[in-house]
This record gives structure tokens, sequence and C-alpha cells, in this order.
């Protein structure tokens, strides 16, 4: 090939064996492409160094080739919590794959929402994932109303999205708690998460819904999923409640904490209190001891919502909107 020219897409197709169509779908991250396919695109661009001309593109398409993440947490939160390192992890690498670029923003306050907005929707990017949203928030509505293809991690409350990813979270924690009892444990409570998010919700009820056959007490504790809050929860569920012998965590941090105060107090863990996190975190299996815990697939989830989010931009049907995931219990030393 010519030195002074610069490969084309049509050569691309020439030399991979498909259609145009194909190479522009592969260049442009869609689903709908069979794994041979894309192999054959992928090597011809490696072999023809095709550099897709992103200017011209966006000129005619109206694509930026970039999509923003919004967490509505603090920078703390946000790189502190295991749930937000795997999910990252997972939409990196989707997008990775497909040369679309990933704007991170945290926005806490309906302030920061609203200034957000204004720039989610002046064309700045080709879409939008949302995830930790509190109560119901109306970001993701008005990004659907102007047209931002938008999908959210994690089932919202208060509001009926088109796209969303989560995991079945009420039946994970369900599961935790009718290990505790399989244990033998009789006095079982709970540090929930927050209840103006669909996570916190879910977890309290899969809480409730293995304690309701039992005639077990309910003995319920709320905090915001940090370890701090875990830590300030557990002090008054012993003071309040001390011949309590187990807990459920709705996170692995607050499950951090709690052991922290229980050591602090002198009981043994499990000897004198089981304790069971959700998350399945690296820190929780060094923990000391090393936690039982609800493991749940926040890579997965990061790339489905990715994988979503690039069929959306395509304007594919979507035959799934909506992805639940499993979970599962890992046993450790703590329970």
């Amino acid at each position: 090939m010519n030195g002074d020219r610069r490969p084309t897409l049509e050569a691309v197709a020439a030399l991979a064996g498909v259609g145009r169509g194909t190479v522009s779908r592969v260049i442009n991250g869609s689903p709908k492409v069979s794994e041979k396919a894309r192999d054959a695109v992928q090597q011809a661009i490696r072999e023809l160094g095709y550099v897709p001309n992103r200017a011209a593109r966006t000129l005619v398409t109206r694509r930026t080739d970039t999509v923003a993440l919004v967490v509505s947490e603090s920078e703390l939160r946000v790189f502190d919590e295991p749930y937000f390192a795997g999910t990252i992890r997972g939409i990196g690498s989707a997008l990775s794959e497909t040369g679309l670029q990933l704007i991170l923003t945290m926005a806490q306050s309906r302030q920061d929402h609203e200034r957000l907005e204004h720039y989610l929707t002046g064309q700045h990017v080709d879409g939008v994932l949302l995830i930790s949203l509190h109560g119901a928030d109306p970001l993701p509505g008005r990004l659907e109303e102007m047209g931002v293809p938008t999908v959210i991690g994690g089932r919202p409350v208060g509001l009926d999205p088109y796209c969303y990813v989560d995991v079945d979270n009420r039946a994970g924690a369900r599961q935790a708690v009718k290990y505790l009892l399989g244990r033998g444990r009789g006095r079982i409570a709970t540090i929930a998460g927050p209840q103006d998010m669909g996570v916190g919700v879910d977890r309290l009820a899969g809480y409730r819904d293995a304690l309701i056959a039992t005639g077990m007490p309910e003995i319920v504790a709320y905090g915001d999923f940090s370890e701090e809050s875990g830590a300030l929860a557990m002090l008054g569920l012993l003071a309040e409640h001390p011949e309590l012998d187990a807990v459920f965590t709705a996170s692995d941090p607050m499950a951090l904490g709690a052991l922290r105060v229980l050591r602090q107090e002198g009981r043994s863990v499990p000897g004198d209190v089981a304790v069971v996190g959700f998350d399945d975190s690296p820190a929780g299996a060094h923990s000391s001891p090393p936690l039982t815990s609800v493991h749940q697939p926040t890579e997965t989830m990061g790339r489905q919502m990715a994988q979503l989010l690039v069929a959306r931009i395509n304007g594919e049907h979507l035959d799934q909107p909506v992805v639940i995931l499993d979970t599962h219990l890992v046993e450790r030393a703590s329970a």
C-alpha cells in the first residue's frame, strides 16, 4: 500500500472479508457482531494500521466518542469502597474495546446535578452511566427526555427507568441470613443501607424474608455503607441488644466497622457474634477474622452497563434492557 495514503474502511473490509457495515459496527463497539467477524476486522485493522477519522465522523454523526459516568457520592466514598472500584473496572474494560472515552464525575448535591445536566445534555457526550442514585433523582429522566442514552447501575427508588443493571440484592441478603439461622444463631441483627437507594431497601427486605418464618424479632440499625457508619451502628446495637449473636451487614465496609467495635467491646467473632457482609471485597477476605460475605459480580455489572449503553448509542433494540445478576455466599471464618 502507498505509504502516503491512509488505509480506508473499505480496505479493512476487503482484507477481513466482511462488509463495510460490519467494520463500522466493530469500530463503534456494537455487540451485534460475531466473534469470528470481530477478530477478522481487528486483525485487519492492526495489519493495515487503520485509524478511524474521528473528526470527520463526528461532523457526520454528531458523535463525540465520549461517555460520562456519574457517581452520586463523594470522592472519598468512590475511591475507598469496593463496589465502585469493581464497577468502574468493568465499565473501563468494556469501553476499551470500543474506542469510546470515559469521563468520571462525582455529583452529590442537587446543585451538582443541575450543573451537570446542562453539560450532559449539551452534545458533549454520546451517553451516560449513572450509579449510586439516591431517591427519585430527576437526572435520569431529564437525560432520557433530551435524547441522551442512559443506563443506571442499581435499581433506583421512586423511578421506573427503561434500562438498568443490578444484582439480586434481596436474594443475596436472604441467603446470608438463612446461613446464620442454619448455624444456630437466634438473635440476628442487621445493619441496613440507606433506604433512599434500591440496594438498601432490597437487602433489608431479604433480611426480613429470612426471619419472617422463624418468628424471631427484627433488630435493625442503619448505616450509609461506609465503615464508620457500620461501627456507629454496631455500638448502638450492642447497647440496645447486648444479647444479639449475629449481624448481617449490607456492605463489607460496614461489616469491617462492626468487627472493629466487636473487638473493642471484647466480643469474639464468630464465638459470641457471627458477622456476614455483602460485597466479597479483598479487604473483607483479609480482615481478622476473614469475612463471610455475599459475592456480587461488580465487574460483570460494569461491563453489562457499558455494553447496554453502547447498544443504545448505536440505536440498537434491546431485547433485555433490565439485567439482574446472581449473587452467592462466600464462607469464611467470621460466621
